[in-house]
């Protein structure tokens, strides 16, 4: 089993625009590419775990994260980077459709779906690292024990300023973006 890098996408592979809701509003951000390959050429595992509460909310139709995966599949390729896998959360307690109305085990930071790509892509999660811009993604880094840094692009900056402080979880790293989280992940990696 191996180690993986475990990404959020919206806020850390892309710009957080509140929902994407047309995939004229995926923007990659400067540097998610870069980060992703320099992961890729050490040989880790690079897994996107997303929740999409957006579909259950019924703001897009479930076609629209194909396209969205794809656009960003394919920027990454044009940036040299290829991510393993791709695992979203469509539930919400509160979801317009009835299918994705329920307490899912998924919806992070519940390990769900952490669980699913470790058992599909033989990965070890206890010496894995979780890299997103929301307190959730910490704790969901704490589920399943692995070491979650913080990035400071989309709510990250916010977060840490003023939700971190009160939090039981911190980060094991802060991070200004996504390539600066892989180098250092690389780098604690080898350590």
């Amino acid at each position: 089993m191996r180690p993986a890098v475990f990404l959020d996408r919206d806020g850390t592979i892309n710009e957080q625009m509140g929902y994407i809701n047309h995939i004229s509003r995926f923007v990659m951000l400067p540097g998610a590419a870069a980060g992703i390959r320099l992961l890729n050429e050490q040989g880790i595992p690079v897994v996107v775990v997303s929740n999409q509460s957006g579909l259950a909310r019924g703001y897009f139709p479930e076609s629209l994260i194909g396209e969205v995966h794809a656009k960003m599949n394919g920027a990454l390729a044009e940036g040299g980077a290829q991510v393993n896998g791709i695992y979203y959360c469509p539930h919400h307690p509160e979801a317009k459709e009835e299918r994705f109305r329920l307490a899912c085990d998924c919806r992070k930071p519940k390990p769900g779906l952490f669980l699913r790509a470790a058992a599909e892509l033989d990965l070890d999660l206890g010496r894995s690292y979780v890299v997103g811009d929301r307190w959730s993604d910490l704790k969901a880094a704490a589920a399943v024990q692995a070491k979650g840094v913080l990035v400071l692009t989309g709510y990250g900056r916010g977060d840490y300023e003023y939700i971190g402080p009160a939090q039981q979880v911190q980060p094991t790293h802060v991070a200004d973006d996504l390539y600066a989280a892989a180098q250092w992940i690389v780098q604690d990696m080898a350590e």
